[in-house]
């Protein structure tokens, strides 16, 4: 058995099962919840650039498409998604949903034997009277083998170890709990991300050895406190002179073109260097009523950091960067990132 980093694993109190759905089809169905980009929002600051620096880890493997299946559990209460607008036509929002893929070839299972009855009929007999019934098979207990992965739903103590190395390595876990949930599922997004791996949340061979492993992205700054975000990677870094604190799973826009108040907007997110310039400690509506953003940090034009309630994978919104409504919160009442703190997008 599986010994992770701080905890010793024991025996599994339940394990639940993966549940199959269609990742690229749900976010494209839930893609007009929220919005970023509306008319209505101050234009970005003038000294923007468009420059950005390259990550030193390569891009992950293919983000999961129509084959990809689970299911999602949100990390806060609050809803959220949506945006204001911006002066440019990647101006935009967001909306998907977050839910797992499968770990196809990961997941392990076990066939008890069955022991025949020793006079060739093919009537089995699981009875034993502790001398043997003469065919050669001692029946062992009938305990469920411990599934070779790690899945949301799973209650047990190998859950907690995992929650306590990602904990150790930066990834955005509040609790160690022993249960996987929603907030457990967006670190090992975030994991998956970091180690350029197939990203489902399932926590199967290749995950376990990244976590085994340290795997953490590196920072792109050198010097203040910055809010980095790697688009290639999906993910948003809260860095403090050249070194990452935290690392969260993060969606950003979908590239696809949208319509809203008649007009025409591409789901697009910038690259270059911000600064967050206007926040709203509130549930913030979209102007152009396509969905609702939770504390939003404005950082170019309607273009905001912001929490939702579904955040998955891959790329799923309109432009603007989803967290989890619990990241968020942590942003805003632990970490800072007050008007002035420069968002640097790559």
């Amino acid at each position: 058995m599986r010994v992770m980093h701080g905890r010793a694993t024991h025996g599994v109190r339940g394990v639940g099962s993966r549940v199959l759905g269609t990742l690229g089809a749900v976010a494209l169905t839930a893609s007009l919840l929220s919005a970023c980009g509306s008319p209505e929002e101050p234009p970005a600051e003038a000294g923007a650039t468009s420059s950005s620096p390259t990550p030193e880890q390569s891009s992950p493997s293919p983000e999961p498409g129509s084959e990809e299946t689970g299911t999602s559990s949100p990390s806060a209460s609050a809803s959220a998604e949506g945006d204001d607008a911006g002066e440019a036509a990647g101006d935009s929002g967001d909306d998907g949903t977050d839910e797992p893929g499968d770990d196809a070839g990961d997941a392990g299972s076990s066939d008890d034997e069955q022991p025949g009855n020793g006079n060739g009929s093919s009537q089995g007999d699981d009875r034993s009277d502790g001398k043997g019934n003469g065919n050669g098979n001692d029946k062992k207990d009938d305990e469920p083998e411990e599934p070779d992965y790690i899945a949301f739903g799973e209650t047990s103590d190998r859950v907690g170890d995992l929650q306590q190395r990602l904990q150790d390595l930066g990834y955005f876990v509040t609790s160690v709990d022993d249960s996987f949930g929603g907030e457990t599922q967006q670190a090992v997004f975030a994991l998956q991300k970091a180690g350029g791996l197939y990203r489902d949340g399932v926590v199967g061979d290749a995950t376990k050895d990244a976590a085994d492993n340290g795997v953490v992205p590196q920072a792109q700054t050198s010097s203040g406190k910055v809010l980095e975000i790697d688009i290639n990677r999906q993910l948003v870094l809260a860095v403090e002179h050249g070194r990452v604190v935290k690392i969260i799973n993060a969606s950003s826009g979908n590239g696809e073109t949208y319509q809203a108040k008649g007009n025409t907007y591409t789901a697009y997110t910038p690259r270059g260097s911000f600064a967050v310039y206007r926040e709203e400690n509130r549930m913030y509506s979209s102007s152009l009523e396509l969905g609702d953003m939770w504390r939003p940090k404005f950082f170019t034009g309607g273009i905001a950091v912001h929490g939702s309630a579904s955040v998955p994978a891959f790329p799923a919104s309109h432009g603007c960067v989803r967290v989890s409504n619990s990241a968020m919160n942590w942003i805003w009442d632990t970490w800072g990132a007050p008007s002035g703190t420069p968002v640097v997008v790559y």
